[in-house]
C-alpha cells in the first residue's frame, strides 16, 4: 500500500513559482474556498470544475475511450502534473493524488485558471507552432461512419459525396470509415467493394474534397499480413512468447508493437502507398486505447499501457490530415481530437461544451465535437428515432467551434426547413474558416485553447460553473440552445459591448434572456 505523505504546497516566495515534488508518493491539496478544478479525463467535462462533487480515477491503462493528460489546474493558479499515469480522487473538500511510478509536481502560478494554463503548457507541453490541414478548421468535415457502418463501398462512398454537393452544402474533408481495407493491418482497398479506387479519389478531389481513410493498430489473426508481422517481430507478444491477442469492439487481433522502430516503418509505409499509389490525403486513426496494452504483455521496449496510446499518437504526426479519439500526453502537438461518441440524445448534446472546455485546459486546442447528431452507431438503427430538432441543434453547437463534422447525412432525415438551417450552419462555420484557422495558428504557438471557458477569460466573476456557453478564441461568445423544445435562453454576458448576430449590442456584465427560435444559433461579438 502506498503510504499518505500530506505536503504543504503553494507558498509563493518572492514572486516566483511554488512547486513541491514527491517521488512514488501520495500528496493531498486541500480545495481552497471558492477554489475550482480541472483536468484528467476530457469525458469528465460534463463533471468539471471538480470541487464539490465526490469523484475518483485512475489513468493506468485507461484513457476512458478519449484524451487523458497527467494534469490537473485550478482557477486559484494551483497545477500538479506528473510523466507518469496518476490516480486521483476528490472527497470531503481534499484531493488525493497518487502515482507509484512517477514523480508528482504541484505548485501555484498566478492567480487564475488562465495564469496556470499558460504556465503549464509552457513547462510541460509546449506548443510546436504546427497545426493540422488547414482545411480541417477551414470547411465542414464528413464521416461515412453513421451512413454506410460497415458496408463502405466505392458506389456508396461517391454517392455520399455527390449528396453533399446536391444539397448545397460546402465539399470540405470527406472521411471514409472502417470496412474499407481487405483485412486489420491489410491497408488495401477491398476489391469485391472499390473497382477503380484511384479514380475514385481523383473524382472526389475534383468535387473538392480532401480524403481521408479509417485505420487502427490492429491486425487480424491468421492472415498473410499477421505471419509476416510475426516473423518480423513487430506485433506485441504475450509472457509465454506467443502473439498477444486482444478483444475489442471488432474482434480478436494482435497489436502492432511501436515501441520496435522498424514497426512503426513499415506502418507509416503502408499509409504513404495509400498516399502515392491512390492519392489519399490523410488518415483518421482510431483505436490505440490504453486499456487494449493490458499488463502481461511483452514489448520490444518495457512501455507503460498508457506510452503505447502515446507511440500510436505520434504515428499521425507524419500526416497533417488526421484525427484521433484516445489520446494520452501528446498536447501541443498538430493532432486532430474528436470528442468520443455520443448517444442521439439531448443529455449527450449537453456534454459538447463541457468536453470540448475540458479538452482545451488539458492541451488538446484543435478539438472536433462529436459527429453532429451523434455518432454512437446504435442510435441511428431505428429512423422513427431520429430526433430532427437535435440533429439541428447539434449543427449549431458544433457550428462556431474548430471544426465540425458530419455523418449521418442531413438530406436524408431532415426535412427541408430543418435541412435548410443545417445548410446554413456549415455555411456560417465557412465563412468564419479563416478567423477560426487564424484562432488554430495562434494557439500553435501560444499553446492556449480555441474553445474558452468565460472563467478563463473573465476571472473573478463567479462564471466557473457555466457549462452551456463558451468563447471562440477571445472576443466571441457562442450560446446555443441545448433543450429540447426551447426557443429562448438565459445568456451571460461578461464585461465589454457585445453585438449579436442579429445585431442587437448588449453591455456587460448582465444576464439576459435571448430568443432562439429554432433557426437561430445566439453568437456575439465583444465590440470593444
Amino acid at each position: 500500500m502506498i503510504p499518505l505523505l500530506t505536503v504543504a504546497l503553494f507558498c509563493l516566495q518572492s514572486g516566483r513559482n511554488a512547486i513541491s515534488q514527491e517521488t512514488g508518493e501520495t500528496m493531498t491539496i486541500a480545495i481552497e474556498d471558492g477554489e475550482s478544478w480541472w483536468g484528467g479525463a476530457v469525458v469528465d467535462g460534463q463533471h468539471m470544475p471538480f470541487g464539490g462533487e465526490q469523484i475518483e480515477r485512475d489513468f493506468r491503462a485507461d484513457t476512458y475511450g478519449n484524451q487523458v493528460q497527467p494534469l490537473l489546474i485550478s482557477n486559484r493558479g494551483r497545477f500538479v502534473w506528473c510523466e507518469e499515469p496518476i490516480a486521483f480522487s476528490i472527497e470531503g473538500g481534499v484531493i488525493t493524488v497518487s502515482s507509484p511510478t512517477g514523480d508528482i509536481e504541484s505548485g501555484r502560478s498566478g492567480t487564475t485558471l488562465r495564469d496556470v494554463y499558460r504556465h503549464v503548457s509552457r513547462t510541460y507541453f509546449p506548443p510546436d507552432g504546427e497545426i493540422p490541414d488547414t482545411l480541417l478548421f477551414t470547411k465542414p468535415q464528413y464521416n461515412t461512419w453513421i451512413e454506410l457502418q460497415y458496408d463502405q463501398r466505392e458506389d456508396r462512398i461517391r454517392k455520399y459525396a455527390d449528396d453533399i454537393i446536391a444539397s448545397g452544402f460546402p465539399p470540405g474533408v470527406l472521411m471514409i470509415d472502417d470496412n474499407w481495407q481487405e483485412d486489420y493491418g491489410n491497408w488495401v482497398f477491398h476489391p469485391g467493394r472499390f473497382t477503380d479506387p484511384r479514380d475514385m479519389m481523383d473524382s472526389l478531389h475534383g468535387k473538392g474534397f480532401k480524403v481521408m481513410m479509417w485505420v487502427c493498430p490492429f491486425v487480424s489473426p491468421d492472415s498473410e499480413t499477421f505471419r509476416a508481422l510475426r516473423k518480423q517481430q513487430y506485433l506485441l507478444k504475450d509472457e509465454a512468447g506467443g502473439i498477444y491477442i486482444r478483444r475489442w469492439w471488432n474482434g480478436y487481433s494482435g497489436l502492432l508493437d511501436f515501441t520496435n522502430p522498424g514497426a512503426i516503418e513499415w506502418f507509416r509505409e503502408r499509409l504513404s502507398y495509400l498516399q502515392t499509389e491512390y492519392g489519399v490525403d490523410g488518415f483518421k486513426l482510431d483505436a490505440g486505447d490504453a486499456e487494449f496494452y493490458a499488463d502481461g504483455i511483452v514489448a520490444h521496449k518495457p512501455v507503460s499501457p498508457n506510452t503505447h496510446t502515446e507511440l500510436w499518437a505520434e504515428v499521425g504526426l507524419a500526416f497533417p490530415l488526421n484525427e484521433y479519439r484516445a489520446c494520452w500526453k501528446m498536447a501541443g502537438k498538430p493532432l486532430a481530437q474528436r470528442l468520443r461518441d455520443k448517444r442521439h440524445n439531448w443529455a449527450d448534446l449537453g456534454r459538447l461544451i463541457p468536453d470540448a472546455v475540458a479538452q482545451g485546459l488539458i492541451g488538446y486546442a484543435f478539438m472536433c465535437p462529436d459527429m453532429i447528431g451523434g455518432g454512437e452507431v446504435g442510435s441511428f438503427r431505428n429512423l422513427d428515432t431520429i430526433d430532427q430538432e437535435l440533429i439541428v441543434r447539434s449543427t449549431q453547437c458544433s457550428a462556431l467551434m474548430p471544426m465540425m463534422q458530419f455523418s449521418v447525412a442531413p438530406w436524408r432525415v431532415l426535412k427541408p426547413e430543418y435541412l435548410a438551417i443545417c445548410r446554413d450552419m456549415a455555411e456560417l462555420h465557412e465563412h468564419m474558416g479563416d478567423e477560426i484557422l487564424s484562432l488554430a495558428r495562434d494557439a500553435a504557438k501560444t499553446g492556449e485553447p480555441i474553445v474558452r471557458s468565460l472563467e478563463y477569460m473573465f476571472p473573478g466573476n463567479n462564471y466557473a460553473a457555466i457549462r452551456d456557453q463558451f468563447l471562440l478564441g477571445e472576443r466571441i461568445l457562442v450560446a446555443p440552445v441545448l433543450e429540447k423544445g426551447a426557443e429562448s435562453r438565459t445568456v451571460v454576458f461578461p464585461e465589454g459591448r457585445w453585438r449579436g448576430d442579429d445585431g442587437t449590442l448588449i453591455e456587460g456584465p448582465c444576464i439576459r434572456e435571448i430568443d432562439a427560435p429554432l433557426e437561430r444559433l445566439p453568437w456575439f461579438r465583444l465590440d470593444r
